[in-house]
């Protein structure tokens, strides 16, 4: 095997154990961060149905479309997409890959935990707390 590719490997397994060691492990600990009954049903309106946990940073996407992945860099999986206007819960912030100048991704928690650019988030309220 060449130096190259045990580099390349060596390098891929760093990436993914930083990423692993930032994204929250699952844990039924009875904090449902949907801030609802445990259906994962929200609505990002503000209207009755919005029961928004304090404990979480809200943002609106200001990208047209916005791939949210499964971690802080653009070469990761592509987990959804969330749309121009979209209300997001944030969990924490993390220093990530620059987008555009900004190396700051969120965790987000609608519905599923993805990594969403700082760059394309505009936070409403305050600011994310650090992962």
């Amino acid at each position: 095997m060449s130096l190259r590719s045990r580099l390349s490997i060596a390098t891929a397994a760093g990436l993914l154990a930083a990423a692993a060691a930032a994204t929250p492990v699952a844990a039924d600990d009875g904090w449902d961060p949907m801030g609802g009954n445990g259906n994962n049903q929200h609505d990002p309106s503000g209207g009755n149905g919005d029961h928004h946990d304090p404990r979480l940073a809200r943002g609106v996407v200001t990208a047209g479309t916005l791939a949210l992945r499964s971690a802080p860099n653009r070469g990761s999986q592509i987990i959804r997409f969330a749309h121009k206007g979209d209300v997001v819960s944030i969990f924490c912030k993390w220093e990530g890959e620059s987008v555009q100048g900004n190396p700051t991704w969120y965790l987000l928690t609608d519905g599923t935990w993805a990594w969403g650019s700082a760059r394309f988030i505009d936070t409403i309220g305050h600011k994310p707390r650090r992962c």
